[in-house]
């Protein structure tokens, strides 16, 4: 009898371990399929804002426009000495003055970037009733820069899977203003975009801001309620990059966050790197800014601004890690 007993006990353990040995494989081959269903991505990209490019030799009250070439070139060398960057924005103002011959010595500093490179209009890149429209600024853009295929002065791409990159053009051109707005036309578009990519990561892009960096009347975007009712329609994670004000700010309001550049010429003389890690259930935003190396330059800039931190802002204003629930 106690023979039996053994028999059966045995064969009972063995079962059973049999039993736990095939669930743990089989809860381990869910969770490997899992995984390979699901991989974190991330895409780096540098946001450069108001280079206001000038062949002149002369400064204005705050802007060290006479040295914008250097400054252009010195952004553009650190980006190129960083890996992996999808692509480089011009968040607007590339040049000073709306001229042709200003554009045309712009573009070749650009030419040096290793990656690919757009840009959103700003109002000092166009004047109103001058020869460099907006068609006549892509054109010359295309002959520079054979990655720029659009034909309209708002567009989106695609910089990599799970990105949506949206360019929006923010300037008024039928009077002499500062300020911004952004058309029925292009709100009716930028709705349809972003519902359109219902599980994407959406960056936007433009020059006047929708979320001020401080108080200035005289340079805001006159819709700026419209466009957030457009945004705040959505779900999915939003960052939208601005310039124009040439200050640092990064804020973030619900599943959107706003983040301000500094101008080139102006103090702090910086632009911005920025990591996005889109994970299963949230979206990173790491967000740093790099400032010139030219320090004798930056000294000077920062004698010739009123208030230096109302340009660079608080610390998180600066580099700041988001996350954003999806």
């Amino acid at each position: 009898m106690k023979k039996r007993k053994t028999k059966h006990l045995k064969k009972e353990n063995t079962f059973a371990g049999l039993k736990n040995w095939s669930i743990s494989i089989i809860l381990s081959v869910c969770i490997l399929c899992g995984l390979q269903g699901y991989s974190a991505s991330t895409l780096k990209f540098a946001q450069i804002s108001d280079s206001h490019f000038y062949t002149g030799s002369n400064n204005t009250t705050f802007k060290l426009i006479a040295e914008s070439d250097k400054l252009l070139d010195d952004a553009i060398e650190q980006v190129n000495a960083i890996p992996n960057i999808s692509f480089v924005m011009f968040t607007g103002d590339l040049i000073d003055k709306a001229f042709q011959k200003e554009l045309e010595a712009f573009l070749p500093h650009a030419q040096k970037l290793n990656y690919p490179w757009y840009f959103a209009f700003g109002n000092h890149d166009t004047m109103i009733g001058g020869y460099l429209t907006p068609a006549t600024y892509i054109k010359e853009v295309q002959k520079y820069n054979p990655n720029f295929k659009f034909e309209k002065s708002y567009y989106s791409f695609v910089p990599q899977k799970g990105y949506k990159a949206i360019v929006l053009d923010s300037i008024i051109r039928d009077r002499l203003t500062s300020n911004g707005q952004i058309d029925k036309e292009q709100l009716g578009w930028l709705d349809n975009e972003i519902k359109n990519s219902p599980k994407d990561v959406i960056l936007i892009f433009m020059h006047v801001p929708v979320t001020e960096p401080f108080n200035s009347p005289n340079h805001r975007l006159l819709n700026a309620d419209d466009v957030e009712s457009v945004l705040n329609k959505y779900k999915n994670p939003i960052a939208v990059f601005q310039g124009h004000y040439h200050a640092a700010m990064i804020k973030q309001k619900g599943n959107v966050v706003y983040i301000s550049s500094p101008s080139l010429v102006s103090y702090p003389n910086a632009f911005r790197i920025i990591s996005v890690t889109n994970l299963r259930n949230k979206v990173i935003f790491d967000i740093q800014l790099k400032e010139t190396r030219l320090t004798n330059l930056q000294k000077l800039s920062k004698l010739m601004v009123f208030s230096s931190s109302v340009y660079t802002g608080s610390e998180n204003d600066r580099n700041a890690v988001i996350t954003l629930k999806k």
